[in-house]
């Protein structure tokens, strides 16, 4: 059975090339005669061609140079004598060998140091070795010097010391594709960031829309409930008494409408007011809650859950006297303030869209109801201005009234079928009674006969549909006991705010002229201007409706006869006014609640 141990009796250069001679324990003797000489011909040599590195550590520098070579030398025979101690060492230490790559001599697998023989030092090709291995590896080549890794050729000239505590290689490969990691980590970080900030605008759509939905099923949820009362409740015939229940219906009429209470908004300090039943939209005018503040609109809505938002208005508006949504366009409203101001106010982003500066307060405005892109200022100086949006510099016309009284009403004409003059025309009241004015004709304005005979005109309704007019009336302050025959004489006078007036008819015939057609005597106020109502109600018939200033009642008269239909009982007195054919709602604005009613036929 052989020997598992093997002997090296003959090795050839080849095998010295590529392991060293160290590794086999041999050396050459030829050249072992010349060693000590040249070894001291090289340290001269490399005294000179020291290459230093940064950061050198000397750790030993007190140490033997002897003891620490015998050391060296020992572990080193130990560490060739099996050819496995790369992987594995005798006292329990394991190692493999990128643990040792760096470290030891590649000629003597011995680590090198940075000081004494086996300093470390390198080639010009860039391989490391031990000093005294290179320099024995060199002087038994002489002058066939080569790296033994590479087979560069190189002499004793061409070894450097390195300073260096150890020797660290990297990996590129490894670098590389770390870095790419890392990349690929910071891009999937950002994308987690832009998915969180995507997912949150998300979320916060998704809370909008659901508002948005929960709002849009109220809407429907009122109005379904608005159909069916249109459509299947009826009520009962007759006159009605002070808490809107019914009594005897009028003789000789068919179908019959009954207005029903629906919703009251508080307010505190409300002027005027006007709604758009097709956006549910209500917008009111009210005074500054404290002394000095500023003046506001406030806009409501007429769906649960009857939110309510403030707008605003210049410092310089100071009191709204009248005010009116687009009939056109509902998402613009048009009001005049005493500030000498007439303003146009998108509804949408609550801002003015056009400002016009006035010469004296404007107490009164109004739509063309035929063109929607002029629009009516009534002044305190009886003048008459019209404005085209469309030029912001100023009025297209300034008219000048019959008297100096303030217009407090003004309203445009529809051209009707029996009126289609093609001139636009306007109506408006004042203290003296009744003016028209023909916008585009070259003449004046002139008085409506038989409406300055009957006081001092406080109010003007008007019916685009059926063209009729109700003007209502307080006494004349000089009014003697000699009253002309066309006014009436109303008695006995009442005391507080209400006085006895009347409510005046008139039906305009054609561009020119206008017929009176009913009158009724009625409680109205004698300090201020309050406003009324026409309800056209096409086949059943119109109503009019006022405010009751002894009774402090909503009083709603058949035209042309007056007669009292309904009464309800309001907060405070009536200051305004306002029906809206297109869903048949009714509302009655007092200084401290606007209140809604519904119309129902039956």
């Amino acid at each position: 059975m052989e020997s598992p141990f093997f002997e090296i009796d003959e090795y050839d250069d080849n095998m010295l090339d590529n392991f060293g001679p160290a590794v086999f324990g041999l050396s050459d003797p030829e050249q072992d005669e010349d060693e000590d000489e040249d070894e001291e011909e090289d340290e001269e040599e490399d005294e000179e061609d020291v290459v230093v590195l940064p950061s050198p550590r000397d750790s030993e520098e007190n140490c033997d140079e002897d003891e620490r070579h015998k050391r060296r030398r020992t572990e080193g025979r130990e560490a060739s004598s099996s050819s496995p101690a790369i992987e594995s060492s005798s006292q329990g230490n394991e190692f493999n060998r990128s643990d040792i790559d760096g470290l030891f001599c590649p000629i003597c697998m011995e680590p090198w140091t940075n000081n004494g023989d086996h300093h470390i030092s390198c080639l010009p090709c860039g391989h490391i070795y031990g000093m005294s291995c290179i320099k024995k590896w060199l002087q038994q080549r002489k002058n066939n010097g080569k790296c033994p890794q590479c087979n560069r050729k190189c002499s004793l000239k061409d070894v450097r010391k390195l300073y260096a505590s150890r020797l660290v290689v990297v990996d590129e490969e490894s670098q590389k594709r770390i870095q790419t990691l890392e990349a690929k980590c910071a891009a999937l970080e950002s994308k987690g960031d832009d998915s969180r900030k995507r997912e949150a605008g998300w979320q916060k759509k998704e809370a909008a829309l659901n508002l948005q939905i929960q709002k849009l099923t109220e809407r429907n949820i009122y109005l379904e409930q608005l159909l069916l009362d249109m459509q299947m409740q009826s009520r009962q015939s007759g006159m009605i008494n002070g808490n809107g229940n019914c009594g005897p219906r009028p003789h000789g009429k068919g179908s019959f409408c009954n207005f029903e209470f629906q919703k009251t908004f508080p307010l505190n300090g409300a002027r005027v007011f006007d709604l758009d039943a097709s956006k549910q939209i209500i917008l009111v005018a009210q005074k500054p809650r404290v002394v000095g503040g500023i003046h506001s609109l406030t806009k409501l809505s007429m769906i649960s859950p009857f939110e309510m938002e403030d707008i605003l208005l210049p410092s310089t508006t100071n009191g709204v006297r009248d005010l009116h949504i687009s009939p056109s366009n509902g998402n613009l409203a048009l009001y005049a303030s005493v500030g000498k101001k007439l303003s146009v106010l998108s509804l949408e982003s609550n801002n003015p869209v056009v400002n016009y500066d006035l010469q004296c307060p404007a107490w009164s405005c109004s739509w063309d109801l035929n063109c929607s892109q002029h629009i009516y200022a009534g002044l305190q100086n009886g003048s008459l201005l019209v404005f085209d949006m469309r030029q912001t510099a100023g009025p297209m016309k300034s008219l000048i009234g019959l008297t100096s009284n303030p217009v407090h009403t003004v309203q445009s004409l529809a051209q009707t079928s029996s009126h289609l003059s093609g001139v636009r025309t306007i109506l408006s009241a004042s203290a003296i009674g009744l003016s028209q004015w023909n916008i585009d004709a070259d003449e004046g304005p002139f008085l409506v006969p038989n409406t300055n005979s009957q006081g001092v005109c406080i109010s003007l309704a008007y019916s685009p549909r059926s063209d009729d007019i109700v003007a209502s009336y307080r006494p004349k302050v000089d009014m003697t006991m000699d009253v002309p025959v066309s006014q009436q004489l109303l008695s006995p006078l009442v005391t507080g705010e209400g006085v006895q007036g009347s409510h005046v008819l008139f039906k305009r015939m054609d561009s020119h002229n206008f017929q009176m057609t009913g009158s009724s005597c009625a409680n109205v106020s004698k300090i201020r201007l309050p406003k009324c109502a026409i309800i056209d109600l096409e086949d059943q018939g119109r109503l009019f409706a006022s405010g009751d200033e002894v009774t402090g009642e909503l009083v709603l008269h058949e035209l042309p006869s007056f007669r009292v239909i309904q009464q309800f009982k309001i907060l405070a007195h009536a200051r305004d006014i306002k029906y809206s054919p297109s869903h048949g709602i009714l509302g009655c604005l007092s200084e401290k609640a606007l209140q809604l009613f519904h119309a129902k036929l039956s």
